[in-house]
């Protein structure tokens, strides 16, 4: 697990995530932890490491 930080992009406000690096590809939905909206959170590893991480609004 890595630890993520990103922009909501309902609120701006700064979030941190955990992700699972052991997954290649991701795709789920995460609610903000400042405004509760829901996010649509994409992501991507090459050899455990980060290669694209996107969010957007549901």
């Amino acid at each position: 697990m890595i630890e993520h930080f990103f922009t909501c992009p309902y609120c701006w406000g700064q979030i941190s995530m955990l992700i699972d690096n052991s997954v290649s590809s991701q795709q789920y939905i995460e609610d903000c932890e400042v405004c509760c909206r829901p996010i649509q959170v994409n992501l991507k590893f090459i050899n455990l490491e980060l290669v694209d991480f996107q969010v957007s609004e549901i």
